[in-house]
């Protein structure tokens, strides 16, 4: 047997122990090659290209978090394999084969995971396709082609960088003494200890990170963002490496509590696996929380945007035209047209612009105003106005754009004088700004005007109807004219343009999401496994004592939740932070939808738990 064969024999005897990180590397190969089949994609480069710009950024992302995760994983394996590098040694390995073998494994593995992985990609890619289509929403089909540029560009960025790892991970081996890789994970530990010092300053730095996000409001949330985020991640390490082993400690002096059923046997050693995994938790809390704020604020920018749509257009088609625009009865024809196949009214009246001493103003009569509330159903806001009386209808964002305006004031054109009554919300009028409506008559005398519009408005009850219209006549109709005669505003062509804008920006940040929060969960798998034969053994002296099989399983229950949901809980409730801070950036309520993030990621993680659990304490049992 050739030492290549031994290597490559040494990783199927530790098929167990490698199973994960095989599957987990596999995963991190079939997501970057599901990118690079997009982003190489000619239909989707011809439909949006800052999409395929946008992949292309979203895989250097992947791969640098690839980088980091399988090396932090790697060394994980090597550490909890370090006896069986000892009894190699003491068999004539010399340290320069154990790195050889240590390299040929590593290799092997990252060989095997890249072409498992772009097959796997290549075999569901049209499935994948079709997925996107509906995902993005794409007015285009997505065909099968074959992916030669994406196969290329994954086999070589995966090769070299499982090659690289190799080089950093026989360091790990490196000046360990023939008696340290015989110990192994049995070598006698310290006892842990906290620092009340930290453990306080943990709890301070959370308290002020929280503080100031929760407080930050508009523009003050990016300020603090970085500060913020600095304090929190400090916090966040002393909170596992300090606070948990303090919590633990203080916990087994309390002899009510210690002493209780099988308290004794899970807290006799839980401070040992806190401290040891504390550097795990903090990364995979760290992780999660980029991944639940990553996703969160996506879901919510689409929200906003969509609610802010919603809110401030309430008609299907609107057309202004600038006096003079000889196109203006061309287009509003075509418009009548594509509507005559469903129900819709339509109202059209004047707009004139007036400029004041200290500012301009877009002014209406209230007939007009008035007639557009009658058609969106809105007859109880409709305004009476009595000489030279005006409100002002001023811009309401729904993503707290609001400006600050004068409920009364005094309005001077030339030597009209006009006494603004109130100052009220309005979203009846295109574009983001303010209008005047005042009397018919005060209206009409109106002639020294800056420029003079006709503003048509056409509603219809299911407006979701008209996305094929509003395309059709979004092309035929220049929707912003280069010479500013006319504009022209379709609700359902433009909904659909943001739901595909932002179909894209969701289906990236779903993907790196998903390969975080798989890769954190893989992650508590491996350091899981990494201590599975301590723990074989530990239930085996424990079960010779009388420990039955319902408190074997309860012990492993509360360890194993304890090693799954400590850092998910700590990465929820950051995420909630950050993503309250969002809603105070845009004065917008995103209950809803952090709700729904935050509780996605648990529910997967329940389950990821519930299966990881089952599987372990079977394990466990035939061990003993």
């Amino acid at each position: 047997m050739t030492f290549r064969q031994f290597a490559f024999n040494n990783v199927f005897r530790n098929k167990r122990t490698y199973a994960a990180y095989f599957l987990s590397s596999m995963f991190s190969v079939l997501v970057f090659f599901v990118y690079a089949i997009f982003a190489f994609h000619p239909a989707l480069k011809n439909i949006n290209a800052n999409v395929a710009v946008g992949l292309h950024f979203a895989e250097g992302i992947i791969y640098v978090f690839s980088f980091i995760f399988v090396l932090v994983s790697m060394s994980a394996f090597l550490k909890s394999r370090k006896k069986e590098f000892g009894l190699m040694v003491m068999h004539g390995m010399t340290n320069m084969q154990l790195r050889k073998m240590v390299f040929l494994e590593n290799v092997f593995i990252g060989f095997f995971a890249t072409i498992f992985g772009m097959l796997v990609g290549v075999v569901f890619s049209k499935m994948i396709l079709l997925a996107a289509e509906n995902v993005l929403n794409l007015d285009e089909v997505l065909p099968f082609y074959w992916p030669v540029n994406a196969i290329v560009l994954t086999f070589v960025a995966f090769l070299l960088l499982f090659i690289i790892i190799s080089f950093f991970t026989v360091s790990v081996l490196k000046g360990n003494k023939l008696v340290d890789l015989i110990k192994g994970s049995a070598a006698p530990k310290k006892e842990p200890k906290a620092s009340i010092a930290l453990s306080l300053l943990s709890i301070f730095l959370l308290g002020i990170g929280y503080a100031g996000a929760l407080i930050a409001r508009n523009m003050q949330v990016v300020i603090a963002m970085i500060p913020v985020t600095t304090v929190v991640i400090i916090g966040t390490y002393f909170l596992f490496t300090q606070v948990s082993v303090f919590t633990i400690n203080r916990l087994k002096q309390s002899k009510s509590f210690f002493r209780r059923k099988t308290n004794l046997i899970v807290m006799s050693d839980l401070a040992y696996r806190m401290k040891d995994n504390a550097r795990a938790f903090f990364f995979v809390a760290i992780v999660s929380t980029v991944a639940f704020s990553a996703i969160g604020s996506l879901v919510g920018f689409r929200a906003m945007m969509t609610a802010d749509l919603f809110k401030n257009n309430p008609f299907a088609f609107e057309y202004t035209s600038e006096e003079g625009n000889a196109l203006e009865t061309k287009h509003i024809q075509l418009i009548r047209k594509e509507l005559e196949k469903m129900p819709y009214k339509e109202v059209s009246m004047d707009i004139k612009r007036m400029l004041s001493k200290s500012d301009s103003y877009s002014v209406t009569s209230q007939s007009g105003y008035n007639e557009l509330l009658t058609m969106v159903g809105e007859d109880a806001k409709q305004v009476d106005l009595k000489g030279n009386e005006a409100i002002l209808l001023f811009y309401d964002s729904a993503i707290g754009m609001t400006q600050q305006v004068k409920d009364h004031d005094t309005i001077t054109f030339g030597n009209l004088v006009l006494e603004q009554k109130k100052a009220i919300p309005a979203n009846v009028f295109p574009s983001y700004r303010d209008f005047l409506v005042v009397s018919d008559d005060v209206f009409d005398q109106m002639k020294d005007y800056e420029w003079k519009q006709t503003y048509y408005a056409f509603y219809i009850k299911d407006w979701k109807q008209s996305t094929e219209a509003g395309k059709k006549l979004s092309s035929e109709i220049d929707q912003f004219d280069r010479e500013g005669k006319h504009e022209f505003f379709s609700l359902a062509y433009t909904w659909h343009e943001i739901n595909q804008m932002y179909g894209a920006v969701l289906f990236i940040g779903l993907f790196i999401g998903a390969v975080f929060f798989v890769s954190a969960g893989s992650f508590l798998y491996f350091r899981l496994y990494a201590d599975f034969e301590d723990e074989k053994r530990k239930f085996s002296s424990i079960r010779k004592l009388g420990l039955t099989d319902k408190e074997l399983s309860k012990i492993i229950t509360i360890q194993l939740a304890l090693l799954f949901f400590v850092p998910i809980i700590v990465a929820i409730i950051h995420g909630a932070v950050a993503l309250t801070a969002l809603e105070h950036m845009f004065s917008y309520s995103l209950v809803k939808e952090s709700t729904l993030v935050l509780s996605s990621f648990a529910c997967i993680q329940i389950i990821y738990f519930l299966f990881i659990r089952s599987n372990y304490i079977r394990k466990i049992r035939r061990s003993i």
